[in-house]
């Protein structure tokens, strides 16, 4: 039994179209939004009455997606603590590689995501950091170097 790739990585949201705008200016596509319900999302999912309306974006290069969630029923429920830290068991973080990390990070500061700590150098590789952004998801970007 293997792999054969990752399909994508789902974040619950309460605000889908500012979700969507915040991804949309990180330079992420949208490839479609649908209303989603019925007794066989309810038994993927192990809740009953799931109505949900999702938004897949894709990355430019086509190979990474992101899915964003909405739930009207049952409600969704918020992570303890909220706008937890990064060393929080469980998903933390979402990383993208981006062109120009201090811009993007503007960009985004702009729409009112926060940055974590500090844009930080690893060696000769990389410029990094975190962003937190809607919902308190923590987004990190990396530059690469040279």
């Amino acid at each position: 039994m293997t792999i054969q790739r990752m399909d994508h990585v789902g974040v619950v949201v309460g605000d889908l179209e500012a979700a969507v705008a915040f991804f949309v200016d990180l330079g992420l596509e949208l490839e479609g939004e649908a209303p989603v319900e019925g007794r066989w999302v309810d038994r993927v999912v192990g809740l009953d009455g799931v109505r949900v309306d999702i938004a897949m974006m894709r990355t430019p290069d086509g190979h990474g997606r992101l899915e964003l969630t909405r739930f009207h029923t049952p409600t969704a429920v918020s992570a303890v603590p909220e706008n937890a830290p990064g060393n929080t068991l469980g998903l933390r973080s979402i990383m993208f590689t981006v062109d120009d990390i201090d811009a993007t990070v503007a960009g985004l500061r702009a729409r009112g995501a926060e940055l974590v700590g500090e844009v930080a150098q690893y060696q000769d590789s990389y410029r990094l950091c975190y962003v937190r952004g809607p919902e308190g998801i923590i987004v990190a970007l990396a530059e690469q170097l040279g």
